[in-house]
């Protein structure tokens, strides 16, 4: 029922398209379902969750930094897709400043998450994936793996930083940044407000 009540909710303030669209895919559900065509309804109500994922997703890029540095955002690669079946929406922000680049990837319901909290959450499994390139870290009380990727000009390599949410992984990567600019970037990041909306 809370789910139900947070999809309307969102769908609220959603623009009126989508929500004529919501509205329509959960109407063509009820009207299959009372007429025993289980298979129309299923389709409707996947119609009905891509607009609910595409609304979430336009409200989470809403929340995302700006900047990140000194690169600003790429309107042209900003992405919100919703994925059939177990996975749900996946949102995309791209950053860009001449040579440099920098990009969050949200995927809602990811399967990865269930082993990336394995590892986050077993002393002995996290204490196996340290090393000199990888090691757990925190962010505004979240676990998360932080990866140095070789290969950078000036001493400065690019890092990927995964974070799990709920079921939800954000992927942020910065290129040519030191571990501590891209903590300090993730920081600026609002993960509570994000994973209220996605959850």
């Amino acid at each position: 029922m809370r789910i139900f009540i947070t999809l309307i909710a969102i769908i609220g303030f959603a623009p009126t398209v989508i929500a004529q669209d919501f509205v329509k895919a959960m109407a063509n559900a009820k009207a299959s379902y009372s007429a025993g065509k289980l298979e129309e309804t299923h389709f409707a109500l996947q119609q009905a969750m891509q607009e609910v994922d595409l609304t979430i997703g336009k409200e989470v890029l809403k929340l995302l930094p700006q900047k990140i540095d000194v690169m600003e955002i790429s309107p042209k690669q900003d992405n919100i897709s919703s994925n059939v079946g177990y996975v749900g929406a996946t949102i995309h922000r791209a950053y860009e400043k001449v040579g440099r680049k920098s990009d969050i990837t949200i995927i809602s319901n990811s399967p990865l998450v269930a082993m990336m909290n394995t590892t986050l959450n077993t002393p002995l499994l996290g204490g196996f994936m340290n090393d000199d390139n990888t090691k757990t870290v925190k962010i505004q009380g979240y676990k998360g793996r932080l990866e140095k990727q070789l290969g950078s000009a000036n001493d400065k390599n690019s890092y990927e930083l995964q974070i799990p949410l709920g079921s939800a992984l954000i992927t942020f990567k910065v290129d040519d940044c030191t571990d501590t600019q891209i903590l300090n970037f993730a920081d600026t990041i609002p993960l509570q407000q994000i994973a209220k909306l996605i959850q």
